[in-house]
C-alpha cells in the first residue's frame, strides 16, 4: 500500500480496522468476513502475547512490549493545589523496525 492508496479508502487520518478488511479483500478477492476473521484473531494473538508478559516482534515492521511506568505524583489541571497518587501501571510500547524508520525517514 502506498499513501495515494491509503488516502483512497481511509476515514479521516486514520486507517480503521474497517478500511484495511476493504482493501486486503479487494486486493486478493477474500470475502470481507474471511479478512476480518483473520485480522482479528492476529490482533487477539498479540494481546493474549502481550498479556502474556511476550514481547510480539514483526521483523523490519516493529516489536510491541510491555513497559511499567512508576508511581508518581501529578496534579489536578484545574486546581493545581490538588495533588493525585498516580499508581504504577503497565503501558504497551512500540519500537518501529528498520524497514518502518527508513520509510518514515523518507529513504
Amino acid at each position: 500500500m502506498n499513501i495515494d492508496e491509503l488516502e483512497e479508502t481511509e476515514n479521516g487520518t486514520a486507517l480503521t480496522k474497517r478500511d484495511l478488511v476493504t482493501r486486503i479483500s479487494k486486493e486478493t478477492g477474500i470475502t470481507q468476513l474471511d479478512v476480518f476473521s483473520v485480522i482479528q484473531k492476529a490482533l487477539d494473538g498479540i494481546i493474549d502475547a502481550l498479556d502474556a508478559g511476550k514481547h510480539v516482534e514483526f521483523r523490519e515492521f516493529g516489536v510491541f512490549e510491555i513497559a511499567e511506568r512508576k508511581a508518581r505524583i501529578g496534579r489536578n489541571p484545574n486546581k493545581p493545589e490538588d495533588v493525585v497518587h498516580i499508581p504504577v501501571r503497565k503501558v504497551v510500547k512500540f519500537k518501529p523496525g528498520k524497514r518502518m524508520r527508513q520509510m518514515l525517514a523518507g529513504k
